[in-house]
C-alpha cells in the first residue's frame, strides 16, 4: 500500500491523465484526485485500475450544469410568454422564430462556452443563421432553446428546452425542461432516466391495436409531404390502434413515451437538436428508438421511432411511407 508521499506523487500523472483525456471541470478533476487518494489508503477499497473505475460519471457535473442552464431558459421563456411575441418566418409559414428562442439559444451557449470552451455546439438558432452541423467525435452540445416554439407563440402549454450531450456520437445524458408545466425531465447514461427526481419506466403494452401513439404534422406545407404524413397517420389507425396525439413539440412527446403515458413516438422532418435530449431519457426509461426503416437509429436522419419496445417500434416501421430528406450533417 502507498504511504501519503506515494500518493502524492501519483498525483501529477493522474492529472495527466484527466487533462489529456477528459475535458471536464476542476470540481470533476478534484472528486476525482480525492477518489485517488481514498482508494490508495483504504485497506479493504478496492484499488484504482484506471480513469474510468475510479471516476464513475466523468460528465456529472457537465449534466447538473445543463440542469440549471435549463432553469435559467425556463425562467427566460416564462417570463417572454408575460408579453407580446415578435415572430419571424424560417423555412415555411409553419416554421417560426421568435427573439427569445434566440435569446435562450445565446444564452445556453455563451455559458457552456465559458465553462467548457473546449467542447462543440449545435444549436438550431444557430444552423439556421447560417452554421453548418458539424458533427464530430467530441463532446458536444446539442440544443434547441425552444421546442415548441408555435405552442410558445400561441401559449399552447406545450414548451420545452432541450439539451442534448453526445460523446464519440453516443448520447451521454439528456435534459428536456417542460417549462410552463415546470417538469424537468433527465436521463443519463447507465443510470436511468426521471422527471422531477421519480423515475421514470416504458409502458409494457407491445399490441399495436391497444397502443397510443404520438406524433405531429410538422413544418412543412408541402403538399407531397403533407399527403405522405396524413396517409402514415390513416395506414396506422386503420390497424386499428386507440389514438395518436399530439403535444406540438418533440422533445415532451418522446418524455411522454418515457413516462408511459404514450407507447410510441414517430415522426419525419424533425432535426437533431429536438432528439439528442429526449432520445436518452426514453432509452433510459426502458424504451427503443429506431429509424423508421426499421433500421439502427441515426441522430443526423431526421428522423425516428421512439418506442416501449423493439417489437412495436418495427411494426410501426411497417407501415410508415418514407419521406425523402437532406440529413443535418450534410446541411
Amino acid at each position: 500500500m502507498l504511504g501519503r508521499g506515494g500518493c502524492r506523487a501519483l498525483l501529477p500523472a493522474v492529472l495527466s491523465v484527466v487533462l489529456r483525456n477528459q475535458p471536464i471541470g476542476f470540481a470533476a478533476r478534484r472528486s476525482l484526485i480525492s477518489e485517488v487518494l481514498r482508494r490508495r489508503m483504504s485497506p479493504t477499497l478496492p484499488k484504482p485500475s484506471g480513469l474510468y473505475t475510479i471516476m464513475a460519471d466523468p460528465w456529472q457535473e457537465c449534466m447538473d450544469f445543463a440542469v440549471i442552464l435549463a432553469r435559467q431558459a425556463g425562467e427566460m421563456i416564462r417570463e417572454a410568454l408575460k408579453h407580446e411575441v415578435d415572430v419571424m418566418i424560417k423555412s415555411s409559414p409553419a416554421d417560426l422564430v421568435t427573439e427569445t428562442d434566440q435569446k435562450v439559444e445565446n444564452m445556453i451557449f455563451s455559458s457552456i462556452k465559458k465553462k467548457y470552451p473546449c467542447h462543440c455546439f449545435i444549436g438550431e438558432e444557430s444552423v439556421a443563421a447560417g452554421e453548418k452541423t458539424v458533427f464530430t467525435d467530441k463532446p458536444t452540445w446539442i440544443i434547441d432553446p425552444i421546442d415548441g416554439t408555435t405552442n410558445f407563440v400561441h401559449r399552447f402549454p406545450f414548451v420545452a428546452v432541450s439539451i442534448g450531450f453526445v460523446v464519440n456520437k453516443e448520447m451521454e445524458f439528456g435534459i428536456v425542461y417542460s417549462c410552463v408545466e415546470d417538469k424537468m425531465y433527465t436521463g443519463r447514461r447507465g443510470k436511468g432516466a426521471f422527471c422531477n427526481g421519480q423515475k421514470l419506466q416504458v409502458s409494457q403494452q407491445e399490441d399495436i391495436t391497444k397502443s397510443l401513439l404520438v406524433t405531429e404534422l410538422g413544418s412543412s406545407r408541402k403538399p407531397e409531404t403533407l399527403r405522405i404524413i396524413l396517409s402514415n397517420m390513416e395506414k396506422l389507425c386503420s390497424i386499428p390502434i386507440h389514438g395518436i396525439r399530439s403535444v406540438g413539440t418533440a422533445a415532451v412527446n418522446m418524455c411522454l413515451v418515457a413516462t408511459g403515458g404514450a407507447d410510441a413516438y414517430y415522426e419525419m422532418g424533425i432535426h437533431c437538436w429536438d432528439m439528442a435530449g429526449a432520445g436518452i431519457i426514453v432509452t433510459e426509461a426502458g424504451g427503443v428508438l429506431m429509424d423508421v426503416t426499421g433500421e439502427p437509429f441515426d441522430l443526423m436522419s431526421r428522423r425516428i421511432i421512439a418506442a416501449n419496445s423493439i417489437a412495436l417500434a418495427e411494426r410501426i416501421a411497417k407501415e410508415i411511407e418514407i419521406i425523402p430528406l437532406q440529413r443535418d450533417d450534410e446541411s
